[in-house]
């Protein structure tokens, strides 16, 4: 691999560095991105030198700020892939990062979000920074929180993942801490230290945990949990509608900027994401990948998610037009239609462990 490759592949000692390399587009992940890094984890889930693996990010902006969502709706005319090969392959990469048997350390220092959380949230170790930057935003671009939302986001204390998913709120490094969305954290001027402590101390996979263990510290305290109550209150409704109500009902400043921002989001994806937060909680890692990768296509083929991406990333309007433009208009039918299972050619079929 050269430094121009769009993920930098190399071992040092007994580690195997995977850097995001796109910092223009801050590091958004394609589907050559995606393919390098699966060759890369398959070869060195096999060579007994490596005893694990870290993943970072060139750039202080983003450590990987999503998937690169325009060549998926065709705004980028030369991107050959189509939805299902970039959707497929990156929830097996997902899925590959979940087993992986040897240490897997993301330093998510800078934005992490959509695509950028599914290389990292599901890896034994991630370590945050000062510029750490978190959200699954995407109910504001007319689609749902995928790469392993299901699984991560439902599993989070009370009704955090809830609010997160439907909400697509941002956390900074001490909440994203503090929700155990990561691991660890060190100032950010520090990463290079653990970086190079990882690679020149590490020769067996337990060193890696401890050298993290010895690098890393607690951040301040972050300012989402003293609302704690209120979210696992009004969150905790069984409908989005229930959701609402319960904010009005709340009456504070806090549950009145949440019922604007819902009110900006898809209704579609909302009652869509309420309901894959209630089905994920109950699923393996697995079957919610499945089921993802079937609400992926029928989100792409739908209005609201080619109509939010040009919103807010082609034309940047910020005004989307949703169809339907209400909850009131979103069947209870419409919402089940999404998670029909995909016919047996079009399932997701998984890496061989």
């Amino acid at each position: 691999m050269t430094d121009t490759a769009p993920v930098i592949v190399r071992t040092e000692g007994h580690i195997g560095r995977l850097t995001l390399n796109r910092p223009k587009a801050l590091n958004a992940l394609d589907l050559p991105m995606i393919r390098i890094m699966t060759r890369a984890l398959l070869e060195w889930r096999e060579d007994a030198a490596i005893a694990g693996v870290v993943v970072d990010a060139v750039g202080e902006k983003a450590f990987c700020a999503g998937g690169d969502i325009l060549a998926l709706t065709g705004a980028r005319k030369n991107d050959a892939s189509t939805p299902r090969d970039f959707y497929a392959e990156e929830y097996r990469l997902n899925t590959l990062i979940k087993e992986y048997p040897k240490p897997y350390v993301a330093m998510i220092d800078g934005i992490v979000m959509g695509g950028g959380v599914g290389i990292s949230v599901h890896g034994t170790r991630r370590i945050c920074g000062d510029r750490t930057l978190f959200a699954m935003p995407e109910t504001g671009i007319g689609f749902y929180p995928d790469v392993g939302g299901s699984y991560f986001l439902p599993r989070l204390e009370g009704r955090l993942g809830t609010w997160l998913a439907l909400t697509g709120a941002r956390l900074k490094a001490a909440d994203a801490f503090a929700f155990g969305i990561a691991t660890d954290y060190a100032p950010s001027d520090q990463h290079g230290e653990i970086l190079a402590r990882l690679v020149e101390d590490t020769r067996i996979s337990e060193e890696v945990v401890e050298i993290i263990d010895s690098l890393t510290g607690v951040p301040g305290p972050g300012t989402v949990l003293q609302y704690r109550a209120q979210i696992d209150k009004a969150f905790g409704a069984d409908t989005v509608k229930g959701i609402l109500n319960r904010l009005q009902d709340d009456g504070s400043d806090w549950a009145q900027k949440q019922i604007k921002t819902l009110n900006a989001k898809s209704p579609t994806a909302l009652k869509v994401t309420l309901r894959q937060m209630h089905e994920g909680e109950n699923m393996d890692f697995r079957t919610c990948m499945g089921m993802e990768l079937g609400l992926s296509l029928k989100f792409v083929a739908g209005h609201d998610f080619t109509e939010g991406v040009r919103a807010l990333l082609v034309d940047r309007d910020n005004a989307p037009q949703w169809q339907p433009d209400r909850l009131t208009g979103v069947s209870d039918d419409m919402v089940a239609g999404y998670f029909v299972p995909l016919d047996e050619t079009d399932r997701l079929h998984f890496l061989k462990i």
